[in-house]
C-alpha cells in the first residue's frame, strides 16, 4: 500500500483529519543560528502543501517567535485547509516568573500571543509543551477546556509529560466532561524507544494519537555524523548553537546512537533508499503513531523525508533494526511476560487475546 500526504488519518479519538507526516516549523527562522531564512522556509512550506500536506507543527518560542510569524504569513489565504498545532509552556520574558510554565496565566497569555503571530482567530491543536511539575492538573485541564469553549482552540494535546500524569489528566477530563487530550507528542525514534514502556501503549489505550518529534534523532539517523563528532564536550543546555550541539545535548549523538545509525545505513543500502527514509518509515510502522514530525531545513531535505511514505521495510530488515535498538522494558513489563508469572496467573487456561 502506497501512502501519500493526502491520505489522511484521524487524530486520536477526534475526527480531525491530518497528514501522515507533520511539517515541523522549528527550523523556520534563523534566530537560533541553524534554521531556514524566510524564502527557503516558504519553499519548504509550499512544497509540503503541494503534496497534500495539511499538518503544521510550531510552538510559542520556536526561533524566538519567528516560526509562528512565518507560519501565519505563509498560511494567509489557506488557513482553513490547514491544521496548525502550537504549544505553550516555554518562558517568554526573562525575570517574569509567570511568563512560562503550565498554569492558566501562562497558557492564556501564550495563546493570545500565538493567535496574533499566526494571524488567525483559532488554533487547531494546542499542546502543553513540557510538564513543569508544579501546576495542578485540574487547573491545566479546566483552562484548556475554557479555551476550547471560547473557540480559540479546537483540540488539545500534551507533550513531554510522564505517562501516569497524562493518564490522570485524561481520566479527569472524561469524568468532568472537559475536552480530552487527542494527541501525545513525544520523542520517538530508533535511538529513543523507552517511550514504548508506558507512554505509547497509554496513548493507544486512552485515545491519543502519537506524534513523534525528532524521529531522525537530531540528524544522527540520517547519517549526518560520524564517530569523529563524538568529541563534542557533552553539548550545552542552551537551545541555540549548532545542530551538532543539539544532537549532543539531547543524548542522540553517542556511541550507541551511531551504532544504530550504522544499521539504518545498511538497511537503506540493501533496499535502495536513504537512511532518513528508513528511520521515518520505522516510526510509521507502529500503529499507535499518527504522524511523525519532519523538521526539514532545506527543500531537498523535505523531498528526502517525504520519500519515506513510499518505503516498506522487509521483515528481516525490520528485525535487524529492532534488535540493534532494543531496550529493556523493565518492571513490571518483563515480570508479567515471564513464563513462570503467566503460568501462575493463567494455569492451563487457553485465552485468545484481542489487540
Amino acid at each position: 500500500m502506497t501512502r501519500s500526504l493526502d491520505t489522511y488519518r484521524t487524530l486520536g479519538r477526534s475526527g480531525l483529519r491530518v497528514s501522515p507526516l507533520a511539517l515541523g516549523a522549528m527550523t523556520f527562522g534563523a534566530d537560533w543560528g541553524w534554521g531556514s531564512e524566510r524564502d527557503e522556509a516558504r519553499q519548504i512550506f509550499d512544497a509540503y502543501l503541494d503534496r497534500g500536506g495539511n499538518f503544521i507543527d510550531t510552538a510559542n518560542q520556536y526561533t524566538n517567535g519567528t516560526s509562528e510569524r512565518l507560519v501565519g504569513e505563509f498560511a494567509n489565504g489557506l488557513r482553513d485547509r490547514l491544521v496548525i498545532a502550537t504549544k505553550y509552556t516555554l518562558a517568554t520574558r526573562p525575570g517574569d516568573p509567570n511568563s512560562g510554565g503550565n498554569h492558566r496565566k501562562s497558557m492564556v497569555r501564550s495563546v493570545e500571543t500565538s493567535l496574533r503571530r499566526l494571524n488567525t482567530d483559532y488554533i487547531d491543536l494546542l499542546y502543553l509543551h513540557a510538564w513543569d511539575g508544579t501546576t495542578p492538573v485540574d487547573e491545566v485541564m479546566r483552562a484548556m477546556d475554557d479555551l476550547v469553549r471560547a473557540g480559540k482552540v479546537l483540540y488539545v494535546g500534551i507533550s513531554d509529560t510522564p505517562a501516569w500524569q497524562v493518564a490522570r489528566m485524561q481520566t479527569m477530563a472524561d469524568l468532568r466532561g472537559w475536552s480530552p487530550l487527542v494527541a501525545l507528542q513525544i520523542e520517538y525514534s530508533l535511538i529513543e524507544r523507552t517511550v514504548e514502556r508506558d507512554l505509547v501503549p497509554m496513548a493507544a489505550e486512552l485515545g491519543m494519537g502519537v506524534i513523534p518529534w525528532s524521529p531522525l534523532a537530531s540528524g544522527v539517523l540520517a547519517g549526518k555524523y560520524t564517530r569523529a563528532d563524538l568529541d563534542h564536550g557533552g553539548g550545552s543546555a542552551e537551545a541555540v548553537g549548532t545542530r551538532k550541539n543539539v544532537a549532543a545535548a539531547n543524548g542522540a549523538l553517542s556511541e550507541r546512537g551511531l551504532a544504530i545509525a550504522d544499521v539504518v545505513k545498511k538497511v537503506a543500502a540493501e533496499i535502495g533508499t536513504t537512511p532518513s527514509q528508513v528511520a521515518l518509515a520505522w516510526t510509521m510502522h507502529n500503529p499507535a503513531v499518527t504522524a511523525p514530525i519532519i523538521g526539514a531545513r532545506t527543500p531537498a531535505q523535505l523531498a528526502d523525508n517525504l520519500g519515506a511514505l513510499d518505503v516498506r521495510i522487509p521483515d528481516d530488515a525490520l528485525a535487524g533494526l529492532e534488535e540493534a535498538s532494543a531496550i529493556e522494558l523493565g518492571f513490571p513489563h518483563e515480570f508479567l511476560a515471564r513464563p513462570m508469572t503467566r503460568n501462575v496467573m493463567f494455569g492451563d487456561v487457553k485465552l485468545e487475546t484481542r489487540t
